[in-house]
C-alpha cells in the first residue's frame, strides 16, 4: 500500500472539502464516515462506502483490521498528521470512508413523521435521529435552516441512525405539512395542551423547532394541534433532544408500546 505523506495529495485535498464544506457535500453527493463504528453500521445496513482511508499507525488495531477485512480492498494510507487534517476529534479514530449520500425519499403523506425546524446544532440532530430510530418513526424531515445532516459531526452524533431512517434535508416545511393527511402537532407554549392530554395516534407529524425561537410562524399557521411538555415553574423550556425523545416515546406508549 501506498503511503500519502503530501497535503497536496488529490485524493486528501476532496476529503478535506468534504470533511468541511456542506456545498461540497452536495456538488459530489458524497460525505465522511468517521471511525469504525459508524463504518460497521453502514456495512451492517447494505450501504458500504467507496473508499476507506486510514491513518498509518492504526492499521494495526483489531476494529479497523475488521472494517479493512469486510471492505475487501486496498484502503488509501494517510500519515497520521495528514489523517488529523479529516477528523475533529481529539484523539483519532484511525479510519475514514468516503460515503455516497442516498439520494433523497419521496416525502411520505401519512404514518408517523418527525420534522425539525430549525435545529442547528450537529450533536442535537445527530442524537434526535438516533430516537427517531428507536421509536420507529417513519421518515424525518429537516427544515432548510437545519445542520447539515450529512455532515461528519451530524454523522458521528447519529451512530448509525442514518442508515435506519429515511431522511428529507432542506425541507419545505410549511409546503409539506400541507400535503400530509393526518394531524400536524408541534410543540408551543401558546394555546396548547399538555402532551400527556393529547391523542397522538394515527397518522402524525410532529414539528420540533429551535430552543431559541421555536417553530416557524408559517409552521405554527399549518398546525392544528400545539403540544406542551409539561415542565416545574421557573424552567423555560428543555433541550430540543430530550424534548424530542419525550414527546416521541409518549406517541409509542399511546400507539401499544412497540416500535415498527
Amino acid at each position: 500500500m501506498d503511503l500519502i505523506q503530501s497535503l497536496q495529495n488529490p485524493l486528501l485535498k476532496s476529503c478535506v472539502k468534504l470533511a468541511n464544506n456542506r456545498r461540497e457535500r452536495l456538488k459530489s453527493g458524497l460525505t465522511l464516515l468517521d471511525g469504525p463504528h459508524l463504518l460497521t453500521a453502514a456495512f451492517d445496513a447494505g450501504r458500504p462506502p467507496d473508499r476507506l482511508l486510514v491513518a498509518a499507525s492504526a492499521l494495526h488495531k483489531a476494529e479497523v483490521a475488521a472494517v479493512l477485512a469486510r471492505f475487501g480492498k486496498t484502503p488509501s494510507v494517510l500519515e497520521d498528521a495528514l489523517f488529523a487534517q479529516l477528523s475533529d476529534l481529539e484523539s483519532l479514530s484511525g479510519i475514514l470512508g468516503v460515503w455516497p449520500i442516498p439520494a433523497a425519499p419521496a416525502p411520505w403523506t401519512s404514518g408517523h413523521i418527525l420534522a425539525l425546524d430549525g435545529v442547528q446544532d450537529p450533536g442535537n440532530v445527530g442524537s434526535i435521529l438516533r430516537t427517531a430510530a428507536a421509536a420507529g418513526v417513519d421518515q424525518v424531515w429537516l427544515g432548510t435552516a437545519c445542520a447539515d445532516v450529512w455532515s461528519p459531526k451530524v454523522l458521528r452524533a447519529g451512530m448509525g441512525a442514518h442508515f435506519l431512517v429515511p431522511v428529507l434535508e432542506r425541507a419545505d416545511l410549511p409546503a409539506l405539512l400541507g400535503g400530509f393527511k393526518g394531524r400536524k402537532a408541534v410543540t408551543a407554549l401558546a394555546g396548547s395542551v399538555s402532551l400527556y392530554q393529547a391523542d397522538l395516534c394515527g397518522d402524525l407529524v410532529l414539528v420540533m423547532g429551535s430552543e431559541g425561537q421555536g417553530v416557524s410562524a408559517e409552521v405554527l399557521a399549518a398546525a392544528d394541534l400545539r403540544l406542551a411538555i409539561p415542565m416545574r415553574a421557573g424552567l423555560e423550556s428543555l433541550n430540543v433532544g430530550a424534548a424530542t425523545a419525550i414527546c416521541l416515546y409518549e406517541r409509542l406508549r399511546q400507539t401499544g408500546g412497540q416500535p415498527g
